[in-house]
């Protein structure tokens, strides 16, 4: 795959000061974390920032979140000029998006002793769902939900916590956490199948224009396409997520 060329004039449009900064989500495993050992940032979130940077000849600044919401608002706001952050149309406001690189399912996890088998006996009157606020699957079962109740917490720990301790009678989150946390200790379950796919994406603030989203699309599909997204993962030990199928970008 042929590497592609990004022009000078438009490197002052994803690092007005010189340094990329990259606005990295801790709350997703799956795209970030902390590697035991050393503290160092790593993930394959972290991996594309880094190439990106050395695409466009500049230094790169990790912004470090716990939340999905606080990532996505420092690109939103301009404290970070890159982001990773699952596609949403309520997060289109102050953003541009490029197509996904990475796609995860959300599942939901109950109590052993609960009488939910399957995702569809979910959404019901008496049914709470605790999720972390602002993540992917809080903004998508809030559409999605017509008779549960959603119970919004502070990251996607304390919506696990509340599901064990009985608060809520289901949480939703991210596949692999969830058997994680299933693994961790007796005493809940995760449903089979997923009630979404999570698309996780690049983002700029819309700010940057649409010349410099082409050009990020145009990365995140050479990055698809030559394995580079695929073999991070594999080398950052993640299972529970696929590399997205290449998208149609406009000629």
């Amino acid at each position: 795959m042929t590497q592609q060329q990004i022009a000078p004039a438009l490197v002052p449009a994803f690092a007005p000061s010189g340094t990329l900064r990259a606005s990295i989500n801790l709350g997703n495993p799956i795209l970030a974390g902390r590697d035991p050992a050393s503290g160092d940032l790593v993930g394959v979130s972290v991996d594309l920032a880094y190439a990106f940077g050395r695409r466009l000849g500049v230094p790169v600044e990790l912004v470090v979140f716990e939340r999905a919401a606080a990532s996505v608002e420092a690109v939103r706001a301009e404290q970070a000029d890159i982001g990773f952050f699952a596609v949403d149309p309520a997060r289109d406001e102050g953003l541009l998006f490029t197509a996904p690189y990475v796609l995860i399912e959300g599942s939901y996890l109950v109590p052993e002793s609960s009488p939910l088998t399957e995702n569809g006996q979910v959404d019901r009157e008496g049914t709470r769902i605790s999720v972390g606020s602002g993540s992917a699957y809080d903004l998508f079962l809030t559409r999605a939900i017509d008779h549960a109740r959603i119970v919004r917490l502070r990251g996607a720990a304390a919506a696990l916590a509340a599901a064990r301790a009985g608060e809520v009678e289901v949480a939703a989150g991210i596949r692999q956490l969830l058997e994680a946390e299933a693994r961790r200790a007796p005493g809940v379950r995760v449903l089979p199948g997923r009630f979404m796919v999570i698309q996780q994406a690049m983002g700029i603030p819309d700010g940057r224009g649409t010349a410099a989203q082409e050009v990020l699309a145009s990365f995140v599909e050479e990055m698809k396409g030559s394995g580079f997204v695929a073999e991070a993962l594999e080398r950052h030990g993640i299972e529970g997520a696929r590399v997205a199928p290449a998208a149609q970008l406009p000629v």
